[in-house]
């Protein structure tokens, strides 16, 4: 039986009422639409609310389905058009966001333009290529998931987000997503060059710029460098690691309680930064966790102060590489760490000594 006659089944038992086969419909096609809210709406929590309310109202109308478009191109409208009111919704916030990357001729971290940004688990993406032993790449592909790319979105209106997802990263032709959006081509093609010339102004000109730009190894390499550097305090080794132009934001805990996100750029600049964190008498004892969100290096930090324990979680550290360097360096709210499967404290150990405490 090949899938399309496998969903036509699960369709038609699901019309008749059958819960299980409805079920099934939700699995097969909630990884690609939670990846689709995330893009929409910049925050991993509330894309899975959105993809919730959408297979909601999908089981309350599948009697209604009549079949003249996919399930799949059904399914997405209706996410679509959730995450949208969603965005309306929440227009308030969204105007915080800054018009441009560039504030007195210095170019800004992009996330820092997006005090709200969340990341979306590297699983979620996964969930994704695994369906299918070809996933298509521009659904998981690095450049459309990048913390920078995401939150360059945000920074279109809302149906401009839409065409532009639905166009360039999903890859459908225009009158579809005039159907889904109840609109002409002719605008759905306006607002897609108005929203391509909005992110080139926000991530500059350079598609090739987003993409990886080293092979895997060399980044794990230069990533384990890194968290070593830092747990053990080695301001010279943390230098040599950084861009001499490296950008650095940090997202006040939260998320979206202020629009101010602290940022700087520079190696130097960074290392001073860093300094009272990791020297003298009232410096944190770091321990940092590898992993990886929106197909990116990431760590977990946690800190102690000296005479406390345990070590408690204190940022999300999403990191941009180029070659031999880091190139940007993005802290988002720790508050993530449970949806992220990491624990918000790390146990205390029995091995003493900076930066070689590790869990059991």
């Amino acid at each position: 039986m090949t899938e399309n006659e496998e969903l036509s089944e699960l369709v038609a038992a699901a019309r008749r009422g059958d819960g299980e086969a409805f079920g099934r419909l939700s699995d097969r096609f909630r990884p690609e639409l939670v990846l689709h809210a995330y893009r929409l709406l910049g925050r991993y929590d509330e894309a899975e609310d959105a993809v919730q309310d959408t297979l909601l109202q999908a089981w309350r109308g599948i009697r209604g389905f009549e079949g003249r478009a996919s399930v799949r191109s059904w399914l997405y409208r209706i996410a679509t058009n959730s995450c949208l009111a969603r965005r309306v919704k929440d227009e308030r916030r969204r105007r915080l966001v800054a018009a441009t990357a560039v504030r007195d001729g210095v170019a800004i971290p992009v996330p820092a333009t997006v005090p709200w940004l969340q990341a979306v688990p590297q699983d979620a993406i996964e969930a994704v290529a695994q369906r299918d032993p070809r996933p298509d790449e521009r659904l998981v592909g690095r450049e459309s998931l990048e913390i920078a790319f995401v939150a360059a979105l945000q920074h279109l209106t809302g149906r401009q987000c839409a065409v532009l997802v639905l166009r360039d990263v999903a890859g459908w032709p225009a009158g579809e997503v005039a159907a889904q959006l109840g609109t002409t081509t002719s605008a759905v093609n306006a607002l897609l060059q108005r929203a391509r010339r909005t992110m080139r102004t926000v991530l500059g000109p350079d598609r090739a710029e987003w993409r990886r730009s080293s092979p895997p190894a060399s980044e794990a390499a230069l990533v384990r460098r890194y968290v070593e550097a830092v747990e053990s305090g080695d301001d010279e080794a943390i230098a040599t690691l950084l861009a001499a132009d490296v950008l650095v934001s940090h997202q006040p805990h939260g998320g979206n309680a202020t629009p101010e996100v602290t940022w700087y750029r520079g190696r130097q600049t960074t290392v001073d930064a860093w300094a009272p964190a990791l020297h003298g008498s009232m410096a944190l004892d770091l321990r940092l966790v590898e992993f990886g969100v929106n197909n990116q290096p990431a760590v977990a930090t946690y800190g102690r102060l000296p005479g406390t324990t345990p070590h408690r979680a204190f940022s999300l550290t999403v990191l941009r590489t180029t070659g031999e360097h880091i190139t940007e360096i993005v802290n988002l709210s720790p508050a993530q760490f449970p949806a992220l499967g990491l624990p918000m404290e790390l146990p205390a150990t029995t091995v003493p000594g900076r930066g070689r405490e590790r869990t059991p």
